[in-house]
């Protein structure tokens, strides 16, 4: 029989004086653990190294973001290009098939031109209906009686119907197709757009949260990078300079080293009045915002300005970074001419317009504008001279 009892509480047993003693330790620890963490939480920090290297991570941090925001840029670049041209594509297939339906129709009225006139002479009524409505007139047109019972107008027309309904029914397929293709590209294009606005918006959320002192502090940080970018920028120029000075001298020394008959400077690219155009472009520019995926003319990214610049002087370039590296002649950095394009980073995702001196154009990122800046800041990738 079950028990009604109720359970006994548990009593805890009273403390003895070792136990005592214990608890009163274990307490007087945990409270001074509590007033050392509420102390070094409120205490202001006198060493600043803390607070730069948490700065310094900020920074390392955004500037990651940004980074993979510009290749998430590149991404949606090219699949909305493919998006375009796919959807280009398809505007021209459904114009062929409305022309395509069209004749296919004049056909079917022909047809019925003459399964009328046939009704008419109470000739071949049926057998021109059948042929309007059956899903595959060639069974009906197999049969050798009712050919033998046509006229070579009636043959042709019947052909000619034929050919249309064929011809017609593959271009509803190519369009089918090309816009199941559109479709995969418009996903992989909004996939891509969210990629970069979640980059951006990480990054700026990471720039809210700083205090004025922590972005006075960042500020300083990057004006010391980009003195810095500067400075090397100056060394790339001076050692350029140099070279440039070695080729002109050798090429006086193979050319009888009396220097008569050697060109006084150095050979210019064959397009240098084309660079300086783009160059001009580019400078026109100056001051515009950085707007990922912007191609112009209020807002750039970076191979918008590229390829808006060179398109000025009459040379297209593809859209994206990846496909701009290959557009032209692969050239060393010390050998580098204004208008020729510098690629950044190990994935290509950066390019700016060089214009001489270490110095070029670009559209740099999100909250920035299209300025000059050094080449130097940030790792060259490589660089090409369009053609």
């Amino acid at each position: 029989m079950a028990s009604h009892r109720k359970p006994r509480s548990r009593i805890p047993a009273p403390l003895t004086g070792h136990s005592r003693r214990t608890a009163v330790g274990f307490t007087t620890a945990a409270l001074a653990s509590v007033t050392l963490l509420s102390q070094s939480a409120n205490a202001a920090p006198t060493d600043p190294k803390p607070a730069a290297q948490s700065i310094e991570q900020v920074k390392e941090k955004v500037d990651t973001l940004y980074h993979q925001a510009e290749t998430a840029t590149q991404r949606y670049n090219a699949a909305k290009e493919r998006t375009d041209q796919q959807r280009a594509k398809v505007d021209k297939l459904l114009d062929s098939v409305a022309q395509r339906t069209e004749k296919l129709n004049e056909a079917r009225r022909m047809l019925g031109t003459y399964a009328a006139a046939q009704y008419r002479d109470g000739g071949m009524a049926r057998s021109a209906a059948t042929l309007l409505f059956s899903n595959d007139p060639q069974d009906v047109f197999d049969q050798s009686h009712l050919m033998d019972r046509m006229t070579g107008r009636q043959k042709q027309a019947v052909d000619d119907f034929q050919k249309q309904r064929v011809k017609a029914a593959k271009e509803r397929g190519k369009a089918s197709e090309s816009l199941a293709s559109l479709t995969a590209s418009q996903k992989q294009l909004k996939v891509q757009k969210k990629t970069v606005q979640d980059k951006l918006t990480e990054a700026r959320r990471l720039l809210a949260n700083l205090t004025a002192k922590e972005k006075a502090r960042l500020a300083a940080i990057e004006k010391k990078k980009a003195e810095e970018a500067r400075r090397k920028a100056a060394e790339l120029a001076e050692k350029q300079r140099q070279e440039a000075a070695a080729r002109k001298k050798q090429q006086e020394q193979n050319a009888g080293g009396s220097g008569s008959t050697a060109p006084s400077t150095p050979s210019a690219p064959a397009n240098s009045s084309k660079a300086a155009q783009a160059i001009a472009f580019a400078k026109a520019q100056l001051g515009k915002p950085y707007v990922w995926g912007a191609t112009g003319p209020s807002s750039f990214d970076c191979s918008g300005l590229t390829q808006a610049a060179w398109k000025s002087a009459g040379i297209s370039l593809p859209r994206t970074t990846w496909d701009q590296v290959k557009a032209g002649t692969r050239v060393s950095t010390s050998q580098l001419q204004p208008g020729d394009l510098v690629f950044f980073y190990d994935d290509i995702s950066h390019v700016g317009l060089y214009i001489g001196d270490g110095m070029m154009i670009h559209a740099p990122k999100p909250g920035d504008v299209v300025k000059k800046a050094p080449i130097t800041e940030m790792p060259i990738y490589g660089s090409v001279r369009p053609s």
